[in-house]
């Protein structure tokens, strides 16, 4: 039986997985940072949203996408959801031979080390019963002070696109508004989804007070790539493949906002 030299390693494909299209945010800047990686994305859109899902249910719906990764052969996988990092991470980050990066937890160093002492938090439901912001912040400095907030009705506004529609706009308003009687310092947009509603965020509040982890997370994995001499050092653009557990045509759709796709996604 051949051996994998690390030159091989180097080549193999990085997955990507959320619940529908928000991870592309992440995927979007990854792509940008690192292009010449090869890549693979999964919207687990038959399960969409993961926001009302138990643990048990998304453990097992993480199961499934990282065993589809196996066979892929990847070096790395990404996971592009708070929810699933939350909620699933823990579970499975001992299960499987590759290296696994969730969200939450990659950034929550760096987020706790800026000189803040209120931090919000506007997650999905499942992310903000399982804690994990607060918790992975406060393992980083004990003295913050942590307010996280469910926004349940968010996801389903940047799926559908209506972001003109006057309840969307009250949706984002409430949640906004009760978020600032915390009178936080820095709001995590803890949803990969939530960047997409910055238009509508800054009509209640300013910019600078939000947090896009993405950015911090891609600049994570950069990072430990080069430490673990994981990059893929070629001189030409990697290539990608998408692959959805449902609907392919509304992944298409509605992944406009996120990211040009060069072709319709494959039924994993």
């Amino acid at each position: 039986m051949s051996t994998l030299n690390h030159n091989n390693l180097n080549n193999r494909p990085v997955g990507f997985f959320d619940s529908g299209v928000g991870g592309l945010s992440v995927y979007a800047r990854f792509k940008y940072l690192l292009p010449a990686e090869n890549t693979l994305y999964y919207g687990d859109l038959a399960h969409m949203p993961y926001g009302d899902k138990t643990k048990e249910e998304l453990v097992s719906y993480a199961r499934t996408i990282l065993d589809f990764y196996k066979l892929k052969c990847v070096k790395a996988v990404v996971i592009a959801c708070n929810t699933s990092s939350a909620q699933a991470y823990d579970v499975i980050k001992e299960e499987y031979g590759f290296k696994i990066y969730p969200i939450i937890q990659s950034c929550a160093k760096v987020i706790a080390s800026m000189k803040v002492n209120r931090i919000g938090v506007f997650a999905t439901q499942a992310t903000v019963n399982s804690g994990a912001y607060k918790k992975e912040l406060m393992k980083y400095n004990s003295a913050l002070e942590v307010c996280e907030l469910a926004c349940p009705d968010w996801v389903p506004i940047v799926e559908s696109g209506n972001y003109d529609n006057p309840k969307s706009i009250a949706a984002v308003e409430m949640h906004v508004e009760e978020m600032l009687k915390f009178a936080p310092d820095k709001i995590i947009l803890g949803c990969t989804h939530y960047p997409y509603l910055m238009s509508l965020l800054t009509k209640f509040a300013p910019k600078e007070l939000f947090i896009d982890p993405a950015k911090i997370f891609v600049e994570y994995i950069k990072n430990d790539f080069e430490s673990l001499g994981l990059l893929n050092n070629s001189q030409t653009a990697g290539y990608e493949k998408m692959f959805v557990s449902a609907n392919p045509e509304s992944f298409t759709e509605h992944s406009k906002i996120f990211y040009e796709l060069h072709k319709t996604p494959e039924l994993a």
